[in-house]
């Protein structure tokens, strides 16, 4: 089993979402032009007072709602309000209420008929007594939507399941905060907001806004009373009740909290605690400064959607909850925390008018993962960060989706790579035409313009035409309202008579349209770079460079900024060149996996071997996984570096890939470096030197295994225990591992169990049973889509490659068994000729 790079899981969670929402057949909604929805009523203000019933999954609730004409005059107001049971429709006047006609018969729009028609100046309240029914709403309407539509989730509700804590909290987004409270639900209304809450004494609450109050009440049950002064969306509106440790921080004056389950109390601020100096640098950066009263974070169980930015009150899946030794591989939360704490500048403060312009919220959201890695940890993690969104994109096949799409078949359909990953490229190749400077001011300008408004990708647009003095349509129209990206080949010709370099580059891509692109050409002899800045706007163009001397290295797009496919055709001298002297991130990395490519030449080992100790880790890591450990001279002239890594690496990630690798030696010399490896702090540098343990000593493997299986352990140790078991090979433990693998969707959690199940069954002597499992394991490589399977593939098969091995060694020692024989052939039938080792 191999440690899996960070980027693979990011690959699989993405093919998780896909695999649940499935490619629609109806294509009618092609025509159906999904409009901004129309003003007729603006919402002003709304005040709640609701009371949760754990016994039936219901919430008490009673809504005032104050409302004005958005322009014309009406009599008429229409609410979402979905699932509800209704008790009382009524008109506040003062101290009165006034009974109010009304139509409900669909479940979904309470149309209210008004005792009079109002005009724009004058405003009105409706109150309404009501009770929500979030699981019968979901369980009558719902389909296999990725979190469900019924807004409010009561989570263990009874107490019946044992290891599983009561909570509540609630999801909005897109439209389901009106299945627990009656609203406008439109992402262009915009409200301020009260919320009064009485639960059991002993859960926490957290809302929007700031806590005003407590008040015990008789019955042990307590009141807290949330208000929020500022408007912001429906769909933003948030409550959680459950038992949480509620560790405080500051900025500036203003509360940040962090509600936890108690037991990750201690660790709290080891997984958030950034938070503050976040919001101080996203502050600078905007030149908006945290604009609402307090920012709170809690955790939700049972939350698969990752974390949401409901204003000042976060949500996040539990996966953020880690323990001290797996924040010592990195906080693997940190980008998402830093992800939704950029919405409330961009999504909260500033909001999409429709789904159609999400990328406003979220293109930037996503891009705000980038900016911090960059301002924290440097220019290499921005980068790395930055790339691995790219490939987000590339690979996920949607590039016939435009970012601004006025046409889809379902809201839900808008939160993909595109509104994401791509998105978040796009404001990176902003950035890079326009200069820092002009580009933060441009946010700037954005956001102090539309601020507690919604707005479209035009406004963005605007703003920074505004401040370049530019016209960007060109670029908003080639991005942002219309699809795909530049797939190019780069071919250089030298011409030392003459003194010139023709660069050509082709465009390629199917699409046939063509891509204006503004690229910055360096060329370089030794340290010595001259830059020129070229447009390709044609299928073909020709830049012609003149030189005394010629270039080392010619070298296109030379910050990396361009979203792009590419096939750059150069030699492997210049990619040692553009190593050395180019120094960005993306330069190394296309380097490292050039070289890797050519592992049989002495000066690609010697590059990879330089890589090895390259300054940023993820490089160091990147080095690691491109070794072929089957090249004899690769593996004897990496050997002493990887002993070096593995001993003395600072970053822990490094120190248990180079383990991980070590461990292909199988050298009994090494077994007491693996051995102290199992003591490291680290569950990556624990797990992955178990395993290589096992391969040459089984015994003192079991031996340790058995004494970290009384402590806690997660990750690649747990994986590793796992292993130690599955190496046994016991008959008993099919059900614990085959069936645990068969019972897996598609998913991260599947996949992660494909180590175990591969020693598994490369110890298990019950052919049948190996051929069955074999079968499960095909079925799971089919099902993942075919865009994603050059990513996933390697491995898959390199799994049933390594059962193969397994069982051959088992012949030789009983070369009679007809059995095992049929069933390494039946294994070797599903692999695909010439499948090459994974990573």
């Amino acid at each position: 089993m191999k440690f899996l790079p960070l980027f693979f899981a990011a690959l699989v969670f993405t093919i998780q979402i896909n695999a649940q929402h499935p490619v629609q057949k109806d294509s009618s909604w092609k025509k159906q032009y999904r409009e901004t929805s129309p003003k007729i009523n603006d919402l002003i203000h709304t005040k709640l007072e609701v009371k949760p019933d754990f016994s039936k999954s219901y919430l008490y609730g009673k809504a005032w709602i104050t409302l004005r004409p958005h322009f014309y005059p009406t009599d008429s107001l229409t609410l979402d309000a979905k699932g509800m049971e209704l008790k009382t429709v009524a008109l506040v006047k003062g101290t009165r209420q006034i009974p109010l006609k009304y139509e409900y018969k669909d479940d979904h729009s309470l149309r209210i008929k008004l005792d009079k028609t109002y005009k724009s100046n004058e405003s009105y309240i409706i109150y309404i007594n009501y009770t929500a029914k979030p699981d019968e709403y979901q369980e009558k309407y719902g389909t296999d939507d990725f979190l469900g539509i019924k807004g409010m989730y009561f989570i263990n509700p009874k107490g019946e399941e044992k290891d599983k804590p009561t909570q509540i909290w609630t999801q909005g987004e897109t439209e389901s905060s009106s299945v627990w409270f009656p609203t406008i639900d439109k992402t262009s209304q915009k409200t301020t907001q009260e919320l009064t809450v009485t639960v059991d004494n002993k859960y926490v609450t957290l809302s929007n806004g700031k806590l005003m109050s407590q008040k015990k009440n008789a019955d042990g049950t307590r009141t807290d009373y949330w208000k929020m002064d500022l408007p912001h969306s429906p769909y933003l509106f948030f409550l959680g009740v459950g038992k949480y440790a509620v560790v405080k921080d500051s900025w500036k004056g203003k509360e940040v909290s962090y509600y936890v389950e108690p037991e990750y109390a201690s660790v709290a601020k080891k997984i958030f605690g950034n938070t503050p100096e976040m919001i101080e640098f996203f502050s600078k950066i905007t030149g908006v400064p945290y604009p609402w009263v307090k920012y709170s974070q809690i955790t939700g169980r049972d939350y698969v959607a990752g974390a949401m930015e409901n204003t000042t009150a976060t949500i996040h899946q539990e996966s953020a909850q880690q323990d001290a030794r797996e924040l010592v591989d990195g906080n693997i939360w940190e980008g998402t925390i830093a992800h939704e704490l950029f919405h409330q500048w961009f999504g909260d403060y500033v909001t999409a008018e429709s789904w159609s312009n999400l990328t406003l919220n979220e293109s930037f959201a996503d891009y705000s993962q980038t900016l911090w890695e960059e301002y924290k940890n440097g220019k290499d993690a921005g980068a790395a960060e930055n790339y691995q969104g790219m490939q987000g994109y590339l690979q996920s096949g949607s590039e016939s989706k435009d970012l601004v799409r006025f046409f889809y078949a379902d809201k839900e359909d808008m939160f993909d790579q595109v509104s994401y990953q791509k998105g978040g490229r796009i404001l990176n190749m902003l950035r890079n035409l326009v200069g820092d400077s002009a580009f933060f001011k441009s946010l700037n300008v954005y956001l102090t313009t539309n601020k507690f408004k919604s707005a479209e990708a035009h406004h963005l647009r605007l703003a920074f035409e505004e401040v370049t003095g530019r016209d960007l349509n060109w670029f908003f129209n080639q991005w942002y309202f219309d699809s795909g990206h530049p797939s190019v080949t780069i071919d250089y010709v030298y011409d030392d008579a003459a003194g010139k370099v023709n660069v050509i580059i082709q465009q390629t891509q199917k699409s046939g349209k063509l891509f204006t692109l503004p690229i910055a050409v360096d060329i370089y002899n030794g340290a010595s770079k001259v830059r020129h800045t070229v447009w390709a706007k044609n299928a073909v163009d020709t830049f012609t460079f003149n030189y005394t001397k010629k270039p080392e290295l010619v070298n296109v797009d030379g910050d990396k900024a361009l979203l792009w496919n590419k096939i750059d055709n150069k030699t492997l001298d210049n990619f040692i060149h553009q190593y050395k002297y180019a120094a960005n991130y993306l330069d190394r990395l296309e380097a490292i996996q050039y070289a890797a490519q050519k592992q049989d030449d002495p000066k690609a080992i010697d590059l990879l071997k330089t890589a090895l100790k390259d300054k940023y880790h993820g490089l160091r890591n990147a080095a690691l996984f491109s070794l072929d450990l089957e090249n004899e001279k690769v593996k004897e002239a990496v050997e002493p570096i990887l002993s070096d890594l593995a001993k003395n690496d600072k970053k822990s990630t490094v120190r248990a890939n180079a383990i991980a690798q070590l461990g292909e030696y199988k050298k009994a010399e090494y077994a007491s470096l693996f051995k102290a490896a199992t003591k490291d702090s680290s569950y990556s540098v624990a797990g992955n030197a178990l395993n290589a343990l096992l391969e040459i000593d089984k015994n003192a493997a079991t031996t340790i295994a058995k004494q970290l299986d009384k402590q806690p352990s997660k990750g690649a140790l747990e994986n590793s225990l796992q292993s130690v078991k599955a190496a046994s090979g016991d008959e008993s433990l099919e059900e614990e591992i085959i069936g645990a693998f068969n019972k897996l969707p598609v998913s991260q959690a599947k996949f992660n169990t494909l180590g175990t199940l591969g020693i598994y069954l490369g110890a298990l002597k019950n052919t049948e049973k190996v051929k069955t499992a074999v079968d499960e394991i095909v079925k799971f490589r089919e099902a993942i889509p075919p865009q994603f399977r050059k990513q996933t593939d390697p491995y898959i098969n390199e799994t049933l490659q390594n059962i193969v091995t397994k069982k051959e060694e088992a012949l030789k020692a009983d070369s009679d068994n007809t059995a095992l024989k049929e069933l390494v052939d039946y294994i070797k039938s599903k692999i695909p000729p010439g499948e090459k080792k994974g990573f």
